[in-house]
C-alpha cells in the first residue's frame, strides 16, 4: 500500500469509527481488506479504474465466497468515502459484483452437552478456586445471556448489580441493549467477585488488561474436555447459538431473540428458525411411526 492510500485509509477507518460506530475489530478487518487489495493490484488502490478492481476477481478465485464478498464490501464502502469527500469524481467500485453467499447454519450443543459443560465447571468450582469459580462464570454469562465474546470478556466490573436483574451491554456498531441475567449468573458472578482481589475494572481481568477472546476460547475448549465433548466443537459463538437456538425451541419470540443477541437485522436472527426447522424435520424423521423402516 502506497503512503498516499495509507494516510486515505487512516481517514476512512476515523470516519467509520466517529461516525458509523464502527468496533475495534471491524476496523481492523477494513484496513486488513484493503491493504490485501492493494497488494494484489500492485499499484495504488485509491487511484484504481473500474478494469483494476476487476482484475482482483482471477486473484481472488481461490478465497472463500464469504472472504470475497467482505473484501468487497470494505473496498465499496472506502470508495464511497472518497467520493462522498471529493477526493475522487467516480466511484468505480459501484458495478463491482457481489458473490452469492448462502449462509451456513451456526454450529450448535444439545441441552444435555451444555449441562455436562456446566457440571464439569461446577465440579471444579467446589474446591473454592479462584479461577475455577471464574469460569462458571464465564459459562452462565454466555449461555444464560447469549453475549458475544468480546461483549462478555470487557464487562466492567460493576456490570452485575446486586437486585439489578439485567447487564447494559454495548454491542457492534456502540449500540447499547438491556440484556437479561439468570439468578444463577448473578450468583454465580458473586461467587467469583468474592475471592477476585485485586483492583481491576474489568470483570475478567488479565495481568494487563481484561481476559482476552483467545484465553476465552481455551477455557471453554478446557472445559468441553473435561465434559466428554470433542473440544472443536466449541466455542464462545457456538454457546451464543445454542442460548439462541434453545430460546427460540422453548417458544421464544423472534422479535425478543432479535433483541436480546443485538442483531441489527432481523434477517440475521432469522436463521435459528432454519436450524430449529432441522431439528424438527430430524425429529419427525426419526420418530415417526411411518418413517421407521419396516
Amino acid at each position: 500500500m502506497t503512503a498516499e492510500d495509507g494516510a486515505l485509509v487512516d481517514r476512512f477507518l476515523d470516519m467509520m469509527a466517529s461516525e458509523a460506530g464502527a468496533s475495534q475489530n471491524t476496523l481492523s478487518a477494513y484496513r486488513n481488506d484493503l491493504s490485501a487489495a492493494a497488494s494484489d493490484l500492485g499499484r495504488s488502490l485509491s487511484d484504481a479504474s473500474a478494469d483494476d478492481l476487476a482484475s482482483l476477481a482471477p486473484a481472488w478465485r481461490h478465497l472463500a465466497n464469504s472472504t470475497v464478498a467482505r473484501r468487497l464490501a470494505a473496498i465499496r464502502r472506502f470508495f464511497d468515502f472518497l467520493q462522498d469527500d471529493g477526493l475522487r469524481n467516480d466511484n468505480p467500485a459501484a458495478s463491482l459484483a457481489r458473490p452469492r453467499i448462502e449462509r451456513p447454519l451456526p454450529r450448535i450443543l444439545d441441552s444435555e452437552e451444555v449441562t455436562a459443560m456446566f457440571k464439569a465447571a461446577e465440579d471444579r468450582a467446589a474446591s473454592g478456586e479462584a479461577t475455577a469459580l471464574r469460569n462458571v462464570a464465564l459459562l452462565e454469562l454466555l449461555y444464560g445471556s447469549g453475549l458475544r465474546a468480546t461483549e462478555l470478556v470487557s464487562l466492567p466490573r460493576l456490570a452485575v448489580r446486586p437486585g439489578q436483574p439485567f447487564l447494559i451491554i454495548r454491542g457492534k456498531g456502540s449500540k447499547e441493549r438491556l440484556v437479561p441475567i439468570s439468578g444463577r449468573a448473578a450468583e454465580a458472578v458473586k461467587r467469583w467477585t468474592e475471592v477476585q482481589g485485586g483492583d481491576s475494572k474489568w470483570l475478567f481481568p488479565s495481568r494487563t488488561k481484561h481476559l482476552s477472546r483467545v484465553r476465552l476460547f481455551q477455557i471453554l475448549r478446557s472445559l468441553a474436555a473435561e465434559a466428554g465433548l470433542a473440544p472443536e466443537r466449541v466455542s464462545p459463538h457456538v454457546l451464543r447459538h445454542a442460548f439462541a437456538t434453545h430460546l427460540l425451541a422453548g417458544g421464544a419470540d423472534l422479535r425478543a431473540l432479535q433483541t436480546l443477541l443485538g442483531h441489527a437485522d432481523i434477517g440475521t436472527t432469522q436463521i435459528y428458525t432454519h436450524v430449529d426447522s432441522e431439528r424438527l424435520v430430524k425429529l419427525v424423521n426419526e420418530r415417526h411411526p411411518l418413517a421407521r423402516p419396516r
